[in-house]
């Protein structure tokens, strides 16, 4: 049996935005974009087999606590990549800073924060 990991939905401040800079530096596209639930807008953004469904309410969105500290928190979302120096320079110019740098079995690996807050951890696993 083979199971795999289809997309998650995360609310963000504006999915336009945040796909943007996810097209410059993860080199995705944009799948599908439309209204959603509650009057609120979706926007797909990945590749072929899999994607981040970006969403934004109609009314303001309020600050969260930290996510580690709350039951059903998103505490990051990692993607994996070919090239850790190349994704890591495209996160810099697209104004991101980033954070730890691990370099452990079976890989390297790094994270940086978006303008929503959203930590993102960035693999490449060894050959």
């Amino acid at each position: 049996m083979t199971v795999r990991l289809e997309h998650a939905n995360i609310t963000v401040s504006s999915p336009e935005t945040t796909a943007a800079w996810m097209q410059d530096v993860f080199g995705w596209h944009i799948r599908w974009q439309g209204e959603a639930i509650s009057g609120g807008y979706s926007l797909h953004v990945g590749e072929a087999d899999s994607y981040l469904a970006l969403y934004c309410p109609p009314e303001p969105l309020a600050k969260a606590p930290t996510s580690y500290t709350v039951n059903g928190g998103l505490n990051h979302i990692a993607v994996v990549v070919d090239d850790l120096d190349a994704v890591e320079t495209r996160v810099r110019a697209a104004g991101f800073t980033p954070g730890e740098h691990h370099d452990y079995e079976p890989g390297r690996r790094f994270y940086f924060r978006d303008r929503d807050n959203i930590e993102f951890e960035v693999v490449q696993y060894d050959a």
